[in-house]
């Protein structure tokens, strides 16, 4: 694992003359400037020990953050950034390939990127953004505050197909272990499957409940066969190190999943047979992502994945960003929310924008008690113009700005990837949330250079 590239690259093609092309050399030129980025991506890279002086060359640091920039600038997959790494003469050149360097597989990208941490992408926005400030870029005086949802990687669930997702992974886990250990089982897939087909297709709740019935009959038969074939591994004399520890990690995968589907069926029962409310803290909905909040809006829609509370300055960076826990009410964040960027540029800001749910009278004065001088919330909530602002004009100036971050935030989801995250559980879940904060930042930095 090597920090950068080659000083000299192998014939780098020049760059084109296409405005795209102008913003990629403008964050080349930025990240070039920033060896303390690329020196916190390598400590990710070896923090298991990796060296650097034996082996293959493999990825540099360098390479991996620019990779990662390019494949969150664009909403990329895996496949996609490595397509284009081979194809593209720019993005060759902007990762630091040169024509005689062979460019990585997808396998390769996702086991780099993925080992940077969300603390290391938080680092490096705190770097941005010392940047931004010393140019006049963003100096953090006026902000705004709001918060969205991103969701997870996980499809709409239901109490059928989260029972039809536990019978299909244990027996798939079990048909793995038969070939080392002579366990018998019987595989019920084709019959969960066509029970969790006739609850979707059933047109009354009487039709239904017989359907619910069979299929948890049938996933607690696979739950007793998974535990025997645990039991099993658990004795089994492998032909090698690397074999016995095959054996210990399908065990234990299975009893991880026991217990999963042993929650989906209580819950079930609790929620179809029983008719009791399950409440939203207790319900898991996805055994893939079992992180995920459930999270309703407005009570019309409900969503699956966590709560992003967004800071964005007038310059159009995001200057900070928290994943919540749960979905707490907007009207608890604010105060925080401020506080964090008094820590962030060693003062509170002068004016601070927010929408109509963080209102309160409580929170008006704790703001206010912070140093903050201006503090507007859409809606006031029985709060007067003269409590939040110095005048009306001010208050008109700052509800105005506060809209600014509806924009923001939809550009994330466009073009960040922000709308649902790719990658599997919570610490890569906030990765990928700021490595896609990280590259939106990047970009609107290059913008304010070329402009």
């Amino acid at each position: 694992m090597r920090r950068t590239v080659h000083e000299q690259l192998h014939l780098v093609p020049a760059t084109v003359d296409h405005p795209h092309a102008h913003e990629l050399e403008a964050i080349s030129q930025r990240l070039s400037q920033s060896p303390e980025a690329v020196e916190l991506v390598y400590a990710d890279l070896t923090r298991f020990g990796a060296r650097s002086d034996t082996g293959r060359e493999g990825m540099s640091a360098e390479r991996v953050l620019r990779c990662t920039v390019a494949k969150q600038m664009n909403g990329w997959s895996y496949e996609e950034l490595a397509f284009h790494l081979g194809d593209s003469f720019s993005y060759r050149a902007f990762c630091r390939f040169g024509l005689g360097d062979e460019a990585p597989k997808t396998s390769t990208l996702k086991s780099n990127v993925k080992r940077v941490r969300a603390e290391t992408w938080q680092a490096i926005n705190r770097l941005l953004l010392g940047q931004a400030n010393d140019e006049g870029i963003e100096k953090g005086r006026k902000v705004r505050t709001d918060c969205t949802v991103e969701e997870t990687n996980m499809h709409e669930p239901s109490d059928s197909s989260l029972l039809w997702d536990c019978v299909r992974v244990l027996d798939r886990l079990m048909t793995q272990a038969q070939d080392k250990v002579a366990v018998r089982f019987t595989d019920h897939r084709r019959r969960a499957k066509r029970r969790a087909i006739g609850i979707q297709s059933a047109a009354t709740n009487a039709k239904r409940l017989p359907l619910y019935r069979d299929l948890l009959k049938v996933t607690g038969k696979t739950v007793g066969y998974a535990q025997t074939v645990a039991g099993a591994l658990d004795g089994y004399q492998g032909s090698s190190v690397l074999d016995l520890m095959a054996a210990e990690a399908l065990a234990s995968e299975l009893r991880r999943y026991v217990l999963l589907t042993e929650q989906v069926m209580d819950q079930t029962r609790r929620r179809v047979l029983d008719g009791e409310s399950v409440p939203a803290n207790e319900k898991l909905v996805s055994i893939f992502e079992t992180h995920t909040d459930i999270i309703v809006k407005d009570r019309r829609e409900t969503l699956f994945g966590h709560k992003l509370c967004l800071t964005g300055g007038a310059s159009g960076l995001v200057l900070d960003c928290v994943v919540e826990d749960g979905n707490p009410a907007d009207s608890t964040l604010a105060v925080r929310m401020v506080e964090r960027q008094q820590q962030l540029y060693g003062r509170a800001p002068r004016q601070i924008s927010f929408d109509g749910g963080f209102a309160s009278k409580a929170n008006l004065a704790d703001i206010k008690q912070l140093g903050v001088q201006d503090v507007c919330f859409s809606k006031g909530r029985s709060l007067t113009v003269r409590d939040m602002v110095k005048s009306s004009w001010v208050y008109r100036k700052l509800r105005r700005f506060r809209a600014g971050i509806e924009a923001g935030i939809s550009f994330l989801k466009r073009c960040f990837g922000l709308d649902r995250c790719t990658w599997k559980g919570l610490e890569s879940f906030k990765s990928y949330t700021w490595a896609s904060i990280v590259s939106h930042n990047l970009l609107v930095l290059a913008r304010h250079a070329l402009a």
